[in-house]
C-alpha cells in the first residue's frame, strides 16, 4: 500500500506542475526540460549547441551523479571533479531534478553528459537505468527517489549518497515511516555530514553509513584558491575596514539599514544582492545616507571609489572573490527562505551575522555560533551591540578568525573519504 501511495505521489505531482506550469516558469522549464521522455542518445556538453555532436551513453563505463538543484550541485562538484581524476575512463553523467541546478549547470564542462532526471515512476525509473547502465550511482544529500534506488539495488548497481544529513522530525524516524526507512536500506552506503545523522540511521538499524562531512567545505576551499584579484574592490575599500552583506534579501536590508546610516566609525559597505532587481536596488539607494554607487556604473560616471560609502553589486557571480577584501560578513536569507551559503566566507576566516529565524537548518551555521564565530541576529539593536564591540575589540576579531578558520580546516577532506571509500570497496558493478 506505501508503494502505491508513492507512486500515486509522483503522479500527483507531475500533474500539479502541469497545471501550474502555464503560470510559473520554473515549472515551465521543469514540464519542457521532460517533454521528450528519456531522450538517448544524449548530447555531449561542452560544445556550443550549433556543433552539438550525439554521443551514445550506452555501452560506456558510466558514473552517474545526481543532484537536486544547485546547491547540492556545489556539494557534489569536488567528487565529480576527484572521481573523474581518478577514474579517467569513466564517463560522467549528471542529472538534476530542478530547473534552477539544470537551467544554471547546463553546459558544466566536467560532465560528459547533463540532462533532467525524469520523474521517479517506475517505468520511468526502469528505462532511465536500463539505458544509462551506470556502473555505479551517487546522490547528493537529500535525494531518496524509491523506484531509482530499487532498481540500481535489483541490478546490483553500487548507490553512494554522500553529504546527507538527517533530522528527528524526519519520515525515516516515525513510528509510521516505515516504507522510507526501507528505502534507506538501498544504498550501498550513506556519507553523513554529522555524529547526529549517524546515531538516528544506526538506531534505526541503517548500518552501512559513516561520517564523511559535507563537501562544500571542499568545494569553497576550491573557489577561495581560484579566488579573482579585483582591483576595483581594493580601490573601494582603501584600506578601511570593509562589511559586506551577501545575498541580501529586504528582510535583511531592514534590519541593517538604521545601523548603517547612524555608524559613525569608518566603515565600507558592499551590497550583494541575493537577486538582481533595479527597482529594488534604488530603493536601497535612495535609504542608504552618504555616497552609494552600483558596481555597473563604476566606469560609466567615473566614481571617485575612495570616497564612496557603499557599493551595490547589480551583477552575479563575483560574491565569492569579494569576501577575500572584507573584515566582517552578513549573509542573507535567514529571515526568509533560507540562509545563503556562509561557508564562503567563513573560508576567509570573517566573523559572521545572519537572521536568527530559520539558521537552525544549517548545520554550519549551528556549529559556528555555538562556537563563537557566528552569531544569529534577531534585529537592529542586537546587530548594533555585537558588531561594535568586534568592530572596536581586535582581539576579539582575531579569536573569531581563528575560531573560523580552524573550523573549515577541520572539515575540509569529504571528497578524499567517499573516493577512498569508492577504490577500496568496488570493481563498478560488483563488490569485491
Amino acid at each position: 500500500m506505501a508503494k502505491l501511495l508513492y507512486n500515486l505521489s509522483i503522479y500527483a505531482y507531475q500533474f500539479i506542475i502541469w497545471l501550474v506550469s502555464p503560470f510559473n516558469q520554473k515549472a515551465k522549464l521543469w514540464i519542457e526540460g521532460r517533454k521528450d521522455g528519456i531522450q538517448f542518445p544524449l548530447f555531449d556538453v561542452g560544445l556550443e549547441t550549433s556543433e552539438h555532436q550525439i554521443s551514445n551513453i550506452e555501452n560506456r563505463k558510466t558514473a552517474w551523479f545526481h543532484c537536486a538543484s544547485l546547491g547540492e550541485f556545489e556539494q557534489g562538484r569536488p567528487v565529480i571533479e576527484q572521481f573523474k581524476k581518478t577514474f579517467p575512463d569513466y564517463k560522467i553523467l549528471l542529472t538534476f531534478f530542478s530547473p534552477s541546478g539544470y537551467e544554471i549547470r547546463k553546459n558544466y564542462e566536467g560532465a560528459d553528459f547533463i540532462c533532467y532526471l525524469p520523474s521517479d515512476t517506475p517505468t520511468n525509473a526502469r528505462e532511465f537505468i536500463e539505458k544509462v547502465n551506470p556502473s555505479i550511482a551517487f546522490f547528493v544529500k537529500y535525494e531518496f527517489w524509491y523506484n531509482y534506488l530499487h532498481i540500481l539495488q535489483e541490478k546490483q548497481i553500487p548507490v553512494v549518497s554522500f553529504s546527507a544529513i538527517f533530522r528527528e522530525n524526519q519520515l525515516f524516524f516515525k513510528w509510521y515511516g516505515g516504507f522510507h526507512r526501507n528505502i534507506l536500506k538501498y544504498f550501498s552506503h550513506i556519507f553523513v555530514q554529522n555524529q547526529s545523522s549517524l546515531n538516528l540511521l544506526q538506531n534505526i538499524g541503517i548500518q552501512n553509513v559513516s561520517i564523511g562531512g559535507d563537501t562544500r567545505f571542499d568545494r569553497v576551499q576550491q573557489i577561495a584558491n581560484a579566488r579573482k584579484e579585483l582591483p576595483i574592490i581594493k580601490t573601494f575599500k582603501n584600506e578601511k575596514p570593509l562589511l559586506i552583506v551577501g545575498s541580501c534579501w529586504q528582510q535583511d536590508f531592514e534590519v541593517l539599514l538604521p545601523f548603517l546610516n547612524k555608524f559613525e566609525e569608518e566603515l565600507k559597505i558592499i551590497i550583494a544582492p541575493h537577486e538582481i532587481h533595479d527597482a529594488e536596488i534604488e530603493s536601497w539607494r535612495k535609504a542608504l545616507e552618504g555616497q552609494t554607487v552600483r558596481y555597473s556604473e563604476i566606469e560609466s560616471k567615473k566614481v571617485d571609489l575612495q570616497t564612496a560609502n557603499c557599493l551595490i553589486i547589480d551583477n552575479i557571480g563575483m560574491l565569492s572573490s569579494l569576501y577575500q577584501y572584507a573584515d566582517f560578513a552578513w549573509i542573507g536569507g535567514a529571515y526568509g527562505k533560507g540562509l545563503h551559503n556562509i561557508l564562503e566566507a567563513a573560508t576567509f576566516g570573517l566573523p559572521i551575522f545572519f537572521g536568527n529565524e530559520i539558521y537552525k537548518k544549517f548545520q554550519e551555521a549551528v556549529d559556528l555560533e555555538q562556537l563563537g564565530g557566528a552569531k544569529a541576529i534577531a534585529n537592529t539593536a542586537e546587530f548594533e551591540q555585537n558588531f561594535v564591540q568586534l568592530y572596536k575589540d581586535s582581539t576579539l576579531r582575531q579569536n573569531k578568525t581563528n575560531i573560523i578558520r580552524q573550523y573549515v580546516q577541520e572539515n575540509l577532506g569529504g571528497t578524499d573519504k567517499i573516493i577512498n571509500y569508492v577504490t577500496r570497496t568496488f570493481e563498478f558493478g560488483n563488490k569485491k
